[in-house]
């Protein structure tokens, strides 16, 4: 019966060796895992720290683009004021080139000056006078008409000028939208390769974090197995253990009754005891 049950201990240690090894290649592959899903992450990390910093320089380089676009706006609403102007001013000095053509101021006030100096110092007649006067009358409504359009000239000259610089003011800021844009663009164009990255990142991460899972519970039955099994040797040892100490005690028995005997044929024979064989007999109560 005993080595029944040594032989089933042994067959059991052989099975849970065996099972142990295979529990530790299994928690092994699991910490494999486990540490390429750590690995991953740590560059999912890094690399939403990335998205988050071009994200940044993106709606930085946007706000500016909004304001070139204000800007730019702006230049372009003054320059369609500045041009309603000019048209208006176009259409007053053609109003008053159609209403007295233009002369040369200079020959004009020539001529008023001469007929004042006539009016002055030539003896006429009240009718001739008066007809100098009239005369001199057209010639400074003229010379004022000049003077408007001169006036109006001048104007228009300085609102081209001023056309121009907003043209070329509209111009710059466009420019520089259209450049800053592109930058944006450029970074919003990285960051949602990074994003992509990040993803296809996540997802093997994912995976190696189901494998960790499967491989983990594996080795999760495996271990209970083992439980299982020390549970059953240290049941089998304890069963073990007994009998042979009822083993023992029955042979010890068995021995100590063969002493008594051996130790009561020497007594009849008159022979000499050994201590052993006379604190038998002693205990016996027969000494």
């Amino acid at each position: 019966m005993s080595e029944s049950l040594k032989q089933r201990i042994k067959d059991l240690d052989r099975e849970l060796t065996l099972l142990k090894e295979e529990r530790d290649k299994l928690n092994l592959a699991a910490q494999k895992w486990a540490e390429k899903r750590n690995s991953i992450h740590e560059q999912i990390k890094r690399l939403r720290t990335e998205v988050a910093d071009l994200k940044e320089k993106r709606d930085a380089i946007n706000e500016k683009v909004r304001d070139f676009k204000s800007l730019r706006e702006k230049a372009k609403e003054k320059l369609r004021e500045t041009h309603a102007q000019i048209l208006k001013l176009k259409e007053n000095m053609r109003s008053l080139t159609e209403r007295e053509p233009p002369r040369n101021m200079l020959n004009i006030q020539r001529e008023i000056e001469n007929l004042e100096w006539k009016i002055q110092t030539t003896s006429l007649t009240v009718k001739e006078e008066e007809l100098l006067i009239d005369q001199v009358r057209r010639l400074e409504s003229q010379l004022l008409t000049q003077k408007q359009i001169k006036k109006l000239k001048e104007k228009l000259m300085e609102m081209r000028t001023e056309e121009k610089a907003l043209e070329t003011e509209a111009k710059t800021y466009h420019e520089k939208l259209s450049a800053l844009a592109q930058q944006s663009q450029k970074f919003h164009e990285e960051m949602l390769k990074t994003l992509n990255k990040a993803r296809s990142l996540k997802v093997e991460a994912d995976s190696a974090h189901q494998k960790y899972v499967e491989i983990k519970k594996q080795a999760q039955g495996l271990h209970q197995k083992c439980v299982e099994l020390l549970g059953q040797i240290k049941t089998f040892r304890q069963e073990l253990r007994e009998k042979e100490e009822k083993e023992q005690a029955k042979r010890q028995r068995e021995l100590r009754k063969e002493l008594e005997e051996r130790a009561l044929e020497k007594l009849k024979r008159g022979e000499k005891l050994t201590w052993e064989e006379f604190k038998i007999l002693a205990e016996k109560g027969i000494m």
